[in-house]
């Protein structure tokens, strides 16, 4: 079996895996779906493109739909559903181009606000970046950072995969903030020892306030990245001085349902 495989008789050709994948690996044509230059080598073996097709006409060499638990939308039992609600949760990276009301994405901030910090000293500041243009810079500064680490870090760059990221750019294709019409940061003074598990754990309780609304959010490594170092950006975002950033969001309306839940290792437990 190569990467992926493709049951001819289920596939509806929509190309929903195409849209799916974190790397853009699978061409999206008009016949049935397949692997594009390099897929074996890049795959990160996440399962969205298992997870998302409507039909499970998709098997990856990690999964097959069969191997995947279906997401039962009429769960009932409390500790059930609490199961699934985690493990079915997807890193949206297609979105619907609808903005959400900001009283939406202000509610579900607010319930973020509830996520512990050390001796409760709650040190989250939020930047909401809402303007669909505004996010459209954002990626632009993100690119020319990679642009730069490229040139400057090649091994780094190399490791990050920035030129495959630099080249879809280049083609028409945003993979730094996936078209998404919003970002939120989170930040707070830099010299505060309890913000960077306190920002994390806030967007963390973020991201499963959005799918509790029935958004979508992903976790914009690339672009946190960018903003802790590259000067135009920072001047873009224009955070206090004595702040730092310690995470980014992205949140929109999700573009695809998931119809299961890809599959994961064991947990490594060590008992004492």
């Amino acid at each position: 079996m190569g990467l992926f495989t493709i049951d001819t008789a289920k596939c509806r050709k929509d190309h929903i895996c195409a849209s799916n994948c974190p790397l853009g690996l699978i061409d999206k044509g008009s016949g049935v779906p397949r692997a594009a230059q390099n897929a074996e080598d890049l795959c990160l073996g996440c399962g969205h493109c298992v997870s998302a097709c409507p039909t499970g006409a998709f098997s990856h060499r990690a999964m097959t739909p069969e191997q995947c638990a279906p997401i039962d939308p009429e769960l009932p039992a409390a500790a059930a559903a609490a199961e699934q609600w985690l493990r079915g949760r997807r890193s949206i990276r297609a979105y619907k181009v609808d903005p959400v009301d900001k009283a939406v994405l202000e509610g579900i901030i607010q319930t973020a606000t509830y996520g512990p910090s050390g001796h409760n000293t709650q040190p989250v500041e939020w930047l909401v970046v809402y303007d669909s243009s505004v996010v459209r810079r954002v990626a632009g500064h993100v690119i020319d950072w990679m642009r730069f680490t490229i040139r400057e870090q090649p091994d780094f760059a190399k490791a990050l995969l920035l030129e495959h990221f630099v080249g879809h750019w280049e083609k028409g294709t945003d993979y730094a903030c996936r078209n998404a019409p919003h970002i939120v940061f989170t930040h707070a003074h830099k010299d505060n020892r309890m913000a960077d598990s306190a920002c994390t754990i806030a967007l963390a309780y973020l991201d499963l306030a959005a799918r509790a609304n029935g958004l979508g959010a992903c976790w914009a490594g690339y672009v946190d990245i960018a903003t802790r170092c590259y000067p135009p950006l920072q001047k873009e975002l224009g955070m206090p001085a004595d702040h730092r950033s310690y995470g980014a969001m992205l949140v929109g309306y999700p573009k695809y349902k998931y119809y299961r839940i890809p599959v994961r290792k064991d947990a490594r437990i060590n008992w004492r």
